[in-house]
This record gives structure tokens, C-alpha cells and sequence, in this order.
């Protein structure tokens, strides 16, 4: 008889694609799924027009089409707008919305029967957490925190880089103190704390975090059908007319290292190497840079719509200052996309196979990074090749058969 703990999840939003019940549903270990909005296919509320409708598409994922799901759909939307009535200013309002969410998911929980000869392990992701770990503390269940990022010591890294550059991000406020005081709360009230790369069990030690409790479970990606029969090839040599295409996909912010990549675009004017930046816009980019000829500043794109970007670009830039791990890694990988990477997040580059880590996030690093693969192309394929080769690990499971 399988004696495998079932699990409870509570999850705001749809982080990771809901990769920990999608696990646990598959281990046939997931209890229930409490998150905050669940939109079936064939609905009409992501066809509305606005923002806030259309995001709604991506709260859904197929493989948990059967399991056992709490939402509260038609109350987050009330919230969203009551919050946009009330011009609540962005900190506020995400932490009115944890807020929030934790009071109707202990409502949802308090109708869950569990078994009091086999508690469940509850799980939920940090920030959005302390009320609920007390709730699940109380009924006596092991209690495992996702932290989603490296936590106060990465707010520090972002705090010290927005000073070296205030005129790229002049609306910047950083996190209320009180935030990291609730933080620490739930990581004394969780018996396991999961991170995704050694960078954030780093950051979390240095916060004086317990270190007995922080567990290492990198993402898991599935990727996409369609990338699995995609074929990379790379020109002989770059020049004007074929520069080298440089993805950068995700928030154009500084926490993500883009200081150093205006300067690594200075630096590189003239040479054979275009900069596509893919994702919403967080700085006032420098008038100089606005239409420079070699620079293509797409803005937000849907999900759906990333994959075109994987395909057309020759390498992929992360040159994060501090990241929990780098989803967009993995989802450059699945496309056999060489990478460039800082130190600082999940570690998917092989340095010499699949791509190159910089000694450090700077205009100089990055520059040289790109210079040396425009003067030796072939490395290029050679990479692709290798990435050809590798398979994803189902860490999450391995993790959860372990507890």
C-alpha cells in the first residue's frame, strides 16, 4: 500500500507553470490545489479587452484538468478593481492581495476534510504565506515554504544597483521594511523551505535563515512539442547584413542586469551584433539608445508568442544580478539556444558546451562575451549540438518520492 503523504497547495497565481501540484497530481499525492484564479479553456474572460483579462489565459494548465481545484476566480477580479478604483500604489496593493488570498484560502481550507491519523504536508509559496502556515501549524501538518527567490539579501543587490543608476529606474521604491519582518515569520514557521539554485540557498543562509531546513529542487521544464524537432544553424561568419542576434526576454529591469547591457551596447556599436529585448519595459531608457540602429525594443509579448523570439535569435542573454533561478533558461535550452549567464541564478550553462557564465554582470563582460563568439562563429553550432543532446530531470518528483 502506497504510504506516500498527500499534499495541499496554495498557490497565487501560476507560478512555474503550476509545476509543484502538476507533480504532485501525477504522483497522485495532491489533496487539493487552492489558488487564486482557474480559467477553463473555451472561457470568455480572457477575450475581454485590458491587461488584466487577457492574463487570465494562463491560469489553466491541462494536466490538472482532473485534479481537485479551489478558486477564487469572480473575487480576485472584484479585488483587481476595487484596487484600481482605489489607484492603490503597486507595494500596497500586492501586499493587500496576499492578504487577501491567504483569508480565502484558510476559508477554503477549513472545508477540507483531512485525516487526522495521516495529516497532509502543506505547501505554499512565500511572501503570500505567514497566515497560512500558522493555520496549517496549528492542525498539525508539515509545512514545506517555496521560496521564490533569494529573498532579503537580493533586495539589498537591487538596492545598491538602483543607487548606482537612479536616472534608468526614477520611480523605484524598495520593498517596506515590514515586508522582510512577516518573511522571516514564515521561513521560523516552515519545516522546509524548497529553493531552486545554490545562489538562493546562499542568500538565504546569509539572511539567517536555518540552513537545516532549506532544500535544493531546480525547476522542471517540459518543453514544448514543437522545439523538440528544431534545427539551429548559424551562419559562417556575422556582418551588418547577418549580425548576431542577441535575445535578452523577460523584465527590463536592473535586477536583471540591463545597466550593464546599455553599456555592453556602447561598447559594441559598429560591430555585427543586434539586441532584441523582449518583455515589459521597468526603466527610462537613455535617449541616445531609444532608436539606436542596433537595438530592437519589442516590449511585452504573450507566452504564446515567446517561442518565434527562441527560434530567430543565435544567443540567448541573462545577465541577472541576483535570480531564484531563471525559467528563461530552460525555455532557451529547449530550443537548443546558447546562452550567456551571470553567476548569480540557476546553473543551466556549461561553460564551453552550452554557452558562457561572466565573471562578472558589466557593459565590458558582456561585450567580450559577444565579440568572442562573433569571431568564432562555430562555437555556435557546437553548442547548439550539445544542447541538442540533454534531457530534462523530474527533479520535483525525485523530491517528493525523498520526503
Amino acid at each position: 500500500m502506497d504510504q506516500s503523504p498527500s499534499w495541499i497547495c496554495c498557490q497565487l497565481g501560476a507560478r512555474e507553470h503550476y509545476a509543484i501540484p502538476r507533480a504532485l497530481h501525477q504522483a497522485h499525492q495532491l489533496h487539493r490545489l487552492i489558488t487564486d484564479a482557474w480559467v477553463a479553456p473555451g472561457s470568455m474572460l480572457p477575450r475581454l479587452p485590458g491587461k488584466p483579462w487577457r492574463s487570465l489565459g494562463d491560469r489553466y494548465h491541462p494536466d490538472l484538468a482532473t485534479a481537485p481545484i479551489t478558486a477564487f476566480t469572480q473575487g480576485l477580479l472584484r479585488f483587481e478593481l476595487q484596487q484600481r478604483l482605489q489607484k492603490t500604489a503597486p507595494w500596497p496593493r500586492m501586499i493587500a492581495r496576499n492578504q487577501w488570498f491567504q483569508r480565502r484560502a484558510i476559508q477554503a481550507l477549513e472545508q477540507i476534510p483531512t485525516q487526522t491519523d495521516s495529516p497532509p504536508v502543506f505547501f505554499t509559496y512565500s511572501y503570500a504565506a505567514l497566515d497560512l502556515l500558522r493555520y496549517a501549524k496549528q492542525r498539525g501538518w508539515t509545512t514545506v515554504l517555496g521560496q521564490i527567490d533569494p529573498g532579503l539579501m537580493e533586495e539589498k543587490i537591487v538596492m545598491a544597483e538602483h543607487q548606482r543608476y537612479p536616472h534608468l529606474a526614477p520611480h523605484w521604491q524598495p520593498v517596506p521594511s515590514s515586508y522582510w519582518d512577516l518573511w522571516h515569520q514564515e521561513c521560523d514557521l516552515a519545516d522546509q523551505i524548497v529553493v531552486n539554485s545554490r545562489w538562493s540557498q546562499q542568500l538565504l543562509t546569509q539572511a539567517g535563515i536555518d540552513p537545516a531546513k532549506i532544500k535544493i529542487v531546480p525547476l522542471v521544464y517540459h518543453p514544448p512539442a514543437q522545439a523538440t524537432p528544431f534545427n539551429r544553424t548559424y551562419p559562417a561568419t556575422f556582418t551588418p547584413d547577418r549580425p548576431l542576434r542577441v535575445l535578452f526576454l523577460g523584465l527590463v529591469t536592473l535586477r536583471k542586469g540591463i545597466a550593464a547591457c546599455l553599456e555592453a551596447i556602447e561598447q559594441l556599436t559598429g560591430e555585427p551584433v543586434e539586441f532584441w529585448f523582449v518583455g515589459p519595459l521597468e526603466i527610462e531608457i537613455p535617449a541616445p539608445l531609444r532608436d539606436h540602429p542596433q537595438v530592437r525594443w519589442v516590449g511585452p509579448v504573450p507566452r504564446s508568442q515567446t517561442a518565434h523570439y527562441y527560434q530567430q535569435a543565435d544567443v540567448f542573454l541573462f545577465p541577472t544580478l541576483s535570480d531564484g533561478f531563471g525559467l528563461t533558461q530552460l525555455e532557451a535550452q529547449a530550443w537548443g539556444l546558447p546562452i550567456i549567464a551571470s553567476q548569480f541564478c540557476g546553473e543551466v550553462v556549461q561553460p564551453g558546451k552550452n554557452g558562457v557564465v561572466l565573471k562578472a554582470v558589466t557593459g565590458v563582460e558582456i561585450s567580450s562575451a559577444l565579440m568572442d563568439i562573433v569571431n568564432h562563429a562555430e562555437q555556435l553550432q557546437q553548442w547548439a549540438h550539445f544542447l541538442n543532446g540533454l534531457r530534462e530531470e523530474n527533479s520535483i518528483i525525485q523530491y517528493l518520492r525523498a520526503y
